[in-house]
């Protein structure tokens, strides 16, 4: 039976346990190493919280890290690419996605499975130091290779304030590939 959408999942990460796929997370807490058993919530404001006046004045830039599980028990998600659905939202921030450098691996791994951020708004240069961009069709998504099954893949957004108009987002992140089935 072909992959579905059903069995690509988009989770949150977490920076506490000893492996994948144990632990719960939140929009905040999603700054790498583990992916969390918390599947990334629909609507506005699901990956960073309510941008502050004060923080849209000073241009403040954060970042998440969230995991894209190919949760087929059999199939491997074959030249895998994720793009924000519509583009970059509007409202006033600039959101744009990087590839972690870490390759993918089991969703249970006790391995790291993605970089860690020190913080939400200063990370640390492995993590700023990646390539971000903002695809807005799977033409032009990013590469995420071969997701084989029960493998996570771990992806960084960015979301810069640009000292403009009030900010409620709702990010629609994609992802799209083949298989053999």
């Amino acid at each position: 039976m072909a992959i579905t959408a059903a069995d690509i999942k988009i989770r949150l990460s977490v920076t506490s346990g000893s492996a994948g796929n144990t632990s719960t997370s939140s929009g905040p807490a999603s700054l790498g190493k583990y992916v969390s058993t918390t599947d990334v919530p629909t609507g506005t404001n699901q990956f960073f919280n309510q941008v502050t006046g004060t923080e849209n004045a000073g241009s403040v830039t954060k970042y998440r890290c969230f995991f894209v599980y190919n949760a087929h028990a059999t199939l491997t998600l074959m030249n895998a690419v994720v793009w924000l659905q519509g583009g970059d939202p509007a409202g006033g921030t600039a959101v744009t996605l990087a590839v972690d450098s870490t390759p993918a691996s089991a969703v249970g791994s006790a391995s790291a499975q993605a970089l860690t951020a020190a913080s939400e708004t200063a990370p640390g240069a492995p993590v700023t130091g990646l390539a971000y961009s903002a695809p807005s069709t799977s033409d032009a998504g990013l590469s995420l290779g071969n997701i084989g099954p029960g493998q996570v893949r771990a992806v960084w957004m960015k979301q810069a304030a640009q000292n403009s108009t009030a900010v409620t987002e709702a990010v629609t992140l994609a992802v799209t590939g083949s298989t053999l089935a």
